[in-house]
């Protein structure tokens, strides 16, 4: 008897819900907790505080803060943002931040991953959550 989901071979596409849902969790962070000691690192081999190297890998939703936002020239005539960002589940690290001018982006900001930013370099992308404000006084 077929499986109710294939016919002929064919599979029946997932509903608009599940795509959403995978979409939000794809969009999230990988990155790893520490069994021993319960630190949460990004991109580590080593535990940063205990040198563990049995880590657990888990989701982040991905939202985070900017606590340091720099505009650098560095190999390329256009200038881009690099900014530290703080996750709430407590690391941080430098990633890319878009969604403004590389100066506008300032401390402080609400930041969320840009899905599918940086897969060939490696590079970690995220977008401001709301545009920053314009001021007429800057």
């Amino acid at each position: 008897m077929a499986h109710p989901s294939r016919a002929q071979g064919v599979e029946v596409s997932q509903s608009s819900n599940d795509t959403v849902q995978t979409e939000r969790e794809e969009a999230g962070l990988h990155y790893h907790r520490c069994r021993w000691c319960g630190t949460a690192s990004f991109r580590r081999l080593l535990c940063p505080v205990c040198a563990s190297s049995d880590l657990e890998p888990e989701h982040s939703a991905g939202l985070g803060v900017v606590v340091r936002s720099a505009v650098v020239h560095r190999y390329t005539d256009d200038a881009r943002n690099e900014s530290l960002v703080r996750l709430p589940e407590g690391f941080v690290f430098r990633c890319r931040v878009v969604g403004a001018a590389p100066e506008r982006v300032q401390v402080g900001a609400r930041v969320r991953p840009l899905s599918g930013g940086g897969p060939d370099t490696g590079e970690v992308v995220f977008e401001l959550c709301e545009p920053p404000r314009n001021d007429d006084w800057l």
